[in-house]
């Protein structure tokens, strides 16, 4: 006999164990305990009363004083009854989220199963959640995406289900859910997208609206990307496609619609004037430290904010007083392209204590404040020097750079050492002959700046100006140009810049918020003050620069009974005039932009004044009117800089000839009324050297024998911008004795 067969012996046994009897009764009694279970979680979870999103509380905005800014939060959602809102728009809500709407029990398990196994896969997440279940989480429970929330909002969506109609729960999902542009409800969402109540809306557009609760902020058609308009779009098409296979919209309708696009964002009452801006900018620094923006949607919250009342309303009279008041924006089309945006720091605290954000919330939603689409200009040169001190950077032939360094300010002329080739014209093409970095910068002379950002190397320069604040490193573009100010920046990024500079080297990020406070949490308050970016020679230095600025250069119009340090700057085109300054204890940026009613940007030429609308002249006069208000008419505060005493001379002297300066416009660029004395720079009085040394560089002259190059007529460069006329009123703030020779500032670039 042979001996018996192990391995069949083997699979008989575990065939015994598991029979298919025992696996089916198994299955069966874990099916009875699961549906025990849930049984019981059914009978232990009430359906609970509303949370607080529900009924939509206000949020209170705060000045620092503690007086109430604003409320927001309550005018943007109405209850509004299905009676009030069309058919087909109520059916094109359950076409975009549940076609079984009105056949389910309140929960769809298949989808619920097809979402879930999804997103384990890695497919992405997907929407299996009924009206029903929205609903009941939109009123009954959180956001939070947790498996205990889920059950327990299927449970409550079968028990609302059974006791609440489908028309009530319908109702209630489409008054509850958040649309974007702080609407609540569909009633805020069709005032917020088409101005209409929600009775009016056509198919079209409830069909959008539908189509928004998605994605609210992606799919908001006027601030989405291509990609977000390509997706809203396509949503669109599939509610109503559903809407056509449900037979709720016939084809030939369907076929007829046009995509509604929906109008500019207009903000809620009691937004006008600068409070809009204000909390809007208050909003986005929660945002940044980590509040959800439906957080802030649904209400509840306490902010208190840094803006001082006393400060703002002195900012805001100092734009009406030196810019709106010149202005017809209603009769002249040129006047009505003029923007104007302002930010104004403490730069011991970081606190932003006012901010302007144009000619008012409910006329310009876009704030000027903190938009960043236009060039600073020249008042990006500073972070050059700042960084040449910083790096201990030297010129070509190997001289250290400082105030007292002297440098060829010829116009046009080319940048020696770098592989891109760079030119710039100084404005009305003036050359200077040989000056020091400290005239340089009074002047804003592009020639020498240029230089000086090839011999820092633009790597620093790049580094320097986003260690003090500057954002978006990509926008800079590492070229000798960025000397110039050729990126976007906002006037928060240059009051932030400069409030580090006036900190001695010490990051200021200014901030909006000093405290928001829930019933659910709290944010804690920013560090504004951060670590030493820069050494403070080189912060102290560049200080000392820009307070020759106010006291002798371009920014003599932003003067007063403080001491100040500034700078001032006029963009590519003049499309942006700017002027940025600081006192000891305050730090305002003032920005003109041009702009046209479809939002384009536009020359300032021949709008404010006729000519260039330099920054040393309105923005200028917006900022000294500002600072002697918010500093009660002056103040005796004082720099304390640790650098070279001494303030630096050129080594020749260009006298001043009123008579041949040209006059289309107010100075910029005014010679002292004194004749300073004579000192010794730190560095030999001779230009450097830019061209190799077999060939005698072009500022070879000696500055003792051979006289700069007179002042000859202007020879801009061509543009399709009218010539501007002469002006037939004395410059304003000029004095006996001063000239009348314009600005260096940013000219149109070489082509």
């Amino acid at each position: 006999m042979g001996r018996p067969d192990k391995s069949k012996a083997k699979k008989s046994g575990i065939r015994r164990l598991f029979t298919w009897k025992k696996l089916l009764g198994t299955f069966f009694v874990c099916c009875l305990i699961a549906v025990g279970a849930l049984y019981v979680v059914y009978l232990m979870v009430p359906v609970p009363t509303a949370n607080a999103e529900a009924t939509m509380q206000s949020n209170i905005y705060k000045y620092s004083n503690g007086k109430i800014l604003a409320r927001t939060g309550k005018i943007n959602r109405e209850i509004v009854g299905l009676e009030k809102i069309p058919r087909q728009v109520q059916q094109a809500f359950v076409a975009a989220e549940n076609k079984s709407f009105y056949k389910d029990n309140g929960v769809d398990i298949k989808g619920t199963v097809r979402a879930a196994w999804s997103t384990v896969t890695g497919k992405g997440k997907q929407g299996g959640s009924t009206i029903t279940q929205q609903y009941v989480k939109n009123f009954y429970l959180s956001q939070d995406q947790t498996a205990t929330r889920k059950l327990k909002e299927m449970v409550i969506a079968l028990k609302v289900d059974q006791q609440t109609a489908k028309n009530d729960i319908l109702a209630g999902y489409m008054n509850t859910s958040y649309y974007g542009r702080s609407a609540y409800g569909v009633q805020a969402a069709a005032r917020a997208y088409y101005g209409v109540d929600a009775d009016k809306l056509t198919t079209a557009q409830g069909a959008y609206l539908a189509s928004l609760l998605q994605a609210p902020n992606q799919y908001d058609w006027t601030s989405a990307s291509p990609t977000g308009r390509k997706l809203v779009e396509e949503r669109w098409n599939y509610v109503l496609d559903n809407m056509v296979e449900m037979e709720w919209l016939s084809p030939s309708e369907r076929a007829g619609m046009k995509f509604p696009v929906p109008q500019k964002p207009r903000p809620a009452p009691g937004m006008e004037g600068q409070t809009g801006y204000i909390v809007e900018a208050a909003n986005q620094e929660l945002v940044r430290r980590g509040v959800s923006e439906e957080d802030i949607k649904a209400g509840g919250w306490t902010i208190t904010l840094t803006i001082d009342e006393e400060k703002q309303k002195d900012l805001v009279k100092a734009v009406d007083e030196e810019l709106e008041a010149r202005l017809d924006r209603k009769g002249n089309p040129k006047h009505a392209t003029v923007q104007a945006g302002a930010t104004s720091v403490d730069p011991k605290t970081g606190g932003v204590v006012a901010l302007y954000g144009g000619v008012g919330a409910t006329e310009h939603w876009m704030s000027n404040a903190t938009r960043r689409d236009y060039q600073p200009a020249s008042t990006f040169k500073p972070i050059v020097l700042a960084s040449a001190v910083d790096n201990h950077s030297v010129t070509q032939d190997g001289r250290k750079i400082g105030l007292g360094t002297v440098y060829d300010g010829t116009s046009k002329r080319k940048v020696v050492g770098s592989d891109i080739p760079f030119a710039p014209e100084n404005e009305d093409d003036r050359d200077h002959g040989s000056v020091t970095v400290q005239t340089a910068t009074n002047k804003s002379i592009n020639s020498v700046y240029a230089q000086m950002i090839v011999d820092v190397g633009t790597d620093k320069v790049k580094k320097t100006a986003l260690d003090l604040g500057m954002k978006d490193g990509q926008d800079f573009g590492e070229t000798p140009a960025m000397s110039l100010g050729t990126m976007g920046a906002s006037t928060l990024d240059m009051a932030g810049v400069y409030a580090t500079l006036d900190n001695h080297g010490k990051r200021v990020t200014p901030t909006l918020v000093k405290a928001a406070a829930h019933k659910d949490r709290t944010v804690e308050p920013a560090d504004p003050i951060g670590d030493q970016v820069i050494s403070r020679e080189a912060a102290d230095t560049t200080t000392k620069a820009m307070m020759g600025v106010v006291q002798n250069g371009s920014g003599t119009r932003a003067a007063g009974d403080y001491q100040a340090a500034g700078k001032t700057g006029t963009s590519e085109n003049n499309r942006s005039a700017w002027f940025v300054g600081y006192t000891p204890e305050l730090v305002t940026a003032v920005g003109l932009f041009g702009e046209d009613p479809k939002g384009d940007q536009v020359t300032l030429t021949n709008t404010i004044n006729p000519g260039r609308a330099n920054g040393g002249r309105t923005p200028a006069r917006i900022w000294g009117d500002y600072t002697t208000r918010a500093l009660d008419g002056g103040s005796d505060a004082r720099f304390d800089l640790k650098t070279d005493s001494f303030v630096p001379v050129d080594p020749t002297w260009e006298p001043t000839d009123p008579a041949t300066e040209p006059t289309t416009e107010a100075p910029e660029t005014e010679a002292p009324t004194t004749t300073p004395p004579p000192t010794t720079p730190t560095t030999p009085s001779t230009p450097p050297t830019t061209t190799p040394a077999t060939t005698p560089p072009r500022t070879s002259q000696t500055p003792s024998t051979t006289p700069p190059k007179p002042p000859t007529s202007p020879t801009r460069k061509p543009t399709d911008e009218p010539s501007p006329p002469p002006s037939i009123e004395p410059p304003d703030g000029a004095t006996p004795g001063r000239g009348g020779q314009r600005t260096s500032d940013t000219p149109p670039l070489p082509q």
